[in-house]
């Protein structure tokens, strides 16, 4: 078995012999509101999540976000610490959503995941497409092709999984999760640390109509989404639906984040950057 571990060791993928997915069709998932950490009641009715959905998970260090997303991925039945409840399609989730990994809809992907055996990119691949038993035979090369628009450090197959870096091992299980776990539903904690091309995973994403929810601190990722979720003292504070009010400080941030994406290209290639960048 190969596992993956990320932040505070929460299980996000393992490839064995399970049986192949086979999934009930997610309409919607549900989160009901629990309580602070002061014991306050969450002031929301419900935040409902559909297909094609973007949302980021913002507030300050220690507010709560990993929690939410971590209710969404074991589909808390208020049985967490925050008392929160998520339905599926309005009703509570199936058993083997919640135990089965091979039936699980939910990918986790943290900034913190290693990889804990010896494989190559193509031999880890290649195992989670046989527990899966997809037949595609050319699913694994569009895999690492796919991984490599999500990072400038080209990731080749014969390359060990305990030699990529964060960035490569990020982009290649979020290839991952869109091609062969096929989940409906990304969770993404902080990987835009790892120097992904974050625009490009949003286009993706939204274009295979995945739901994806980020738990970021960066402007361009909260700019991007469609809604975000504010968290203070381990709730929800609010939910902020722009609808477009803030399409001038998206522009600003594209343009600020494509001058800081040239210059840590320059910085890697060993380049001095002695003129002005982006003008």
């Amino acid at each position: 078995m190969v596992t993956f571990y990320g932040h505070k060791a929460n299980l996000i993928k393992a490839c064995d012999n399970s049986p192949p997915m086979n999934p009930t069709p997610i309409r919607e998932i549900t989160i009901l509101p629990g309580r602070s950490r002061s014991g306050e009641p969450e002031r929301f009715e419900a935040i409902t999540i559909r297909p094609g959905d973007t949302i980021s998970i913002v507030g300050p260090t220690g507010s709560g976000k990993s929690a939410f997303i971590n209710d969404i991925e074991v589909f808390a039945q208020n049985d967490t610490a925050t008392g929160r409840t998520v339905l599926v399609n309005g009703e509570y989730p199936p058993e083997e959503f919640v135990r089965d990994p091979a039936h699980k809809p939910v990918a986790l992907i943290t900034q913190n995941t290693q990889c804990l055996a010896d494989l190559t990119v193509e031999e880890f691949l290649a195992m989670h497409v046989r527990s899966r038993k997809i037949e595609d035979e050319e699913i694994v090369s569009r895999t690492i092709d796919l991984a490599n628009e999500f990072t400038g450090e080209k990731i080749r197959p014969d390359a060990r999984m305990t030699a990529l870096s964060g960035g490569q091992t990020r982009s290649l299980l979020v290839a991952d999760a869109v091609l062969i776990a096929a989940a409906p539903v990304l969770l993404l904690d902080e990987v835009e640390n790892a120097g992904i091309f974050k625009e490009r995973v949003i286009e993706v994403l939204r274009a295979g109509g995945k739901a994806v929810i980020f738990v970021t601190h960066d402007p361009l990722v909260s700019l991007l989404s469609a809604r975000r979720i504010v968290m203070r003292d381990g709730a929800v504070e609010r939910v902020i639906e722009p609808d477009g009010r803030e399409n001038a400080a998206l522009r600003e941030a594209r343009r600020l984040d494509g001058i800081l994406r040239q210059m840590r290209e320059e910085i890697r290639a060993g380049n001095l950057i002695t003129g002005s960048v982006g003008a």
